[in-house]
């Protein structure tokens, strides 16, 4: 069940330390999404924005996440997908589902990171460990044009 429908966004250095309910907060400088599950059960969700985990896009005024968001290690497993800040239920995952991701994204982890000779970025669990900071330069123009407003 998805109490959150709709989806307010707000652009941040740093995460707050109390997330609100219905709101992303997206840092930039950390390349981080970070909101409370749209369920309503209050688990914090973070999502790095790196070439191998989440994509946001950010029309002007709205934001989109790519793939959808999965909470299979909470009680709720709730999945839903966000796009243009509407949260629409998707379909529940088996054990085995997730198992079989969880594989596919280490992997593509491994090729990607070995491709680029780097190290892999540290894991990102909690809202107190920050993924390595990644800043294209689109990335610099969109925040520095929410500076001038």
């Amino acid at each position: 069940m998805i109490r959150y429908t709709r989806l307010k966004h707000q652009f941040v250095t740093n995460l707050p330390d109390r997330l609100e309910p219905g709101v992303l907060y997206i840092s930039i400088e950390y390349a981080t999404v970070a909101h409370l599950c749209c369920c309503g059960c209050g688990v914090e969700v973070v999502t790095p924005l790196t070439p191998t985990d989440w994509r946001m896009t950010f029309d002007g005024e709205t934001i989109s996440l790519w793939p959808s968001v999965g909470n299979w290690n909470d009680a709720c497993r709730s999945h839903y997908i966000i796009e243009r800040s509407r949260v629409t239920a998707a379909l529940q995952w088996s054990d085995r589902h997730v198992e079989a991701e969880w594989q596919r994204d280490r992997a593509a982890k491994e090729r990607y990171y070995a491709d680029e000779g780097e190290l892999a970025p540290r894991e990102t669990g909690s809202l107190g460990s920050a993924p390595i900071p990644v800043a294209p330069m689109w990335w610099s123009r969109v925040k520095d044009w929410f500076a001038k407003r």
